[in-house]
């Protein structure tokens, strides 16, 4: 690419050959339109946003569901020079308050110049003493104003500010990771060519926008390189997960991503539908937000395949927002392979001892394929930062052309983050012939007799219990007597009976499992388990809420 090789210039070039498409499906509505008009739509954002002083250096925030003028805007937020600073949405309604509190947090720290924000959400999230000003989407998608025409094209420093992208906060307050337009499109470049992806792909996705996988790793590909978008809204899957699948049939979609529990959901929607859908064009179906379950995505495949959907289509991967969004990919095309090892060793010793499917006390993990190009990734002891062999667990550390430039105003944290041109993940992980298997967090790791025990393990055996609702568990560890560790589960249940039954049944699940009962068993109501914005389960917080007595339990 040139030395101008930015989002701006990327996104011009695929408006030039006019060739791709983009659909914004709304519940079971839909309209396409070329690529090309979404960006004369964007020119004419752009010049508004430029009629009121954005330009190269702002920071513009946008906070709003997916609709066709938010994605328009934030390409025309690109096209100003502008950063744009994404604001999630709230998992649920019912943490409204707390939704209101981080998002003019995130506001003031990120020191947005303008807030452009959704008139559904305006009436919760207005602005006070001290803050930039807000203008409605719709204002700014008013025929009235400046055409693309009066768009001024402004020379768009490679280096500079694309993205201040907030950590979901999975294990700690959220942090604005900074992401330039050279690293953004060296990553994209290498996430293209490791996917194999051309113009003749159609992308599905519903992610949310203001997350990783759903902006740079999903809207971005085609809005700046190759191939056409399918875009729908996660709250529409949500809501009859079996649109997923029905927009990947109607539109031909040949690649989307979704983390476990939503192959989870679609696999269940798969086994009870009638339709007659059609999924032999999908090469690509990514998991690469957290752990990748190998049972979760083979019940997937095997609920898709009476649907033509080809079992080489699993494609676990590895990725963050440190490092723009692809880490690891494997090779596309070959089907889902998994590592099975002795658990014992692995906690104990951290070592990755192979041992045959079945045998006691195995535990299997899933190869999340290489280093996308332009990045290397190494394992190191977290204590010695010595690099490690092959099946030896230690911090995986990566380095190459699309690490993030920091976090935001924070210049200890990112001393911390990137040490010698490496960047520390925090994620325990080890490599096979050069591919990598993560464990799990270094931080959520509970250490009980001397054994590694990691969290997602404990969570995954308890949410197949009956009574459990699946993907809403959480184990962490709390300080016992003489310092060892105990293990505490977490988990939501419907059930308002017989819960000294099922308290029973998950002491009996783990214990079998794990080797190890967990010292307390909580069952909580619906929707309490804490998560992020980007439906990741928040272990820390959790832990915050048991010790202060603030869970709700049934």
């Amino acid at each position: 690419m040139s030395g101008d090789d930015t989002l701006v210039s990327r996104i011009e070039a695929v408006a030039e050959r006019n060739t791709a498409t983009v659909t914004f499906v709304n519940g079971d509505d839909a309209e396409t339109i070329p690529m090309a008009q979404l960006h004369l739509e964007a020119r004419a954002f752009a010049a508004r946003l430029q009629d009121l002083g954005v330009g190269p250096g702002s920071h513009v925030a946008l906070l709003g569901p997916t609709t066709r003028p938010l994605v328009t805007a934030i390409q025309a937020v690109w096209l100003t020079g502008a950063a744009l600073v994404t604001m999630p949405l709230p998992m649920r309604m019912g943490a409204i308050e707390q939704f209101i509190e981080q998002t003019r947090n995130r506001i003031r720290r990120s020191d947005s110049s303008l807030v452009l924000i959704d008139p559904e959400l305006a009436p919760f999230v207005v602005p006070e003493e001290g803050d930039p000003p807000f203008l409605g989407l719709d204002e700014l998608a008013a025929p009235t104003g400046a055409g693309p025409a009066d768009y001024r094209r402004v020379d768009v420093d490679p280096a500079s500010l694309a993205v201040l992208q907030f950590t979901s906060g999975s294990t700690s307050e959220p942090k604005g990771v900074m992401l330039s337009h050279r690293g953004i499109c060296n990553n994209l470049t290498g996430a293209v060519a490791a996917a194999a992806v051309t113009d003749d792909d159609v992308i599905v996705s519903w992610l949310p926008l203001y997350h990783d996988m759903g902006l740079v790793g999903l809207l971005s590909i085609p809005m700046t390189l190759a191939g056409s978008l399918v875009q729908g809204a996660p709250q529409d899957f949500l809501a009859r997960p079996i649109r997923w699948m029905r927009w990947m049939s109607e539109y031909g979609g040949t690649g989307t991503a979704g983390p476990n529990f939503a192959y989870a959901l679609a696999a269940r929607a798969l086994r009870r539908t009638d339709e007659a859908l059609d999924l032999s064009p999908v090469r690509v179906l990514l998991n690469g937000a957290e752990p990748v379950d190998p049972e979760t995505f083979a019940r997937f495949i095997d609920a898709g395949s009476r649907f033509g959907l080809r079992p080489n289509t699993a494609f676990p991967a590895f990725g963050m927002a440190e490092v723009c969004i692809a880490g690891t990919f494997p090779e596309p095309g070959i089907e889902l392979r998994t590592d099975v090892v002795d658990r014992r060793r692995l906690e104990q010793d951290r070592v990755a001892e192979p041992v045959p499917a079945g045998s006691d006390g195995a535990l299997e993990l899933v190869l999340l394929g290489r280093a996308v190009p332009g990045l290397e990734v190494r394992i190191v002891d977290p204590e010695t930062g010595e690099p490690m062999g092959d099946r030896q667990v230690g911090e995986l550390t990566i380095s190459g052309n699309s690490l993030t430039e920091g976090y935001y105003g924070q210049p200890d944290e990112t001393a911390e983050l990137i040490r010698d041109g490496w960047l520390h993940t925090g994620d325990l992980a080890y490599t096979v012939d050069g591919q990598l298997v993560v464990c799990g967090r270094i931080k959520d790791v509970m250490i009980v007799g001397g054994r590694n025990v990691y969290p997602q393990d404990v969570e995954k055996v308890v949410g197949e219990v009956e009574g459990v609702r699946t993907g809403n568990v959480i184990a962490f560890g709390v300080e016992g007597r003489h310092g060892a560790q105990n293990i505490i589960v977490v988990a939501e249940t419907r059930e308002s009976a017989h819960l000294d039954d099922l308290s029973r049944r998950i002491v009996a699940a783990v214990t079998e499992s794990i080797g190890i009962p967990p010292k307390e068993v909580v069952l909580v109501e619906p929707g309490t388990v804490p998560k992020t914005s980007s439906g990741k389960l928040q272990r820390s917080s959790c832990r915050q809420q048991y010790q202060g007595g603030e869970l709700a339990r049934v």
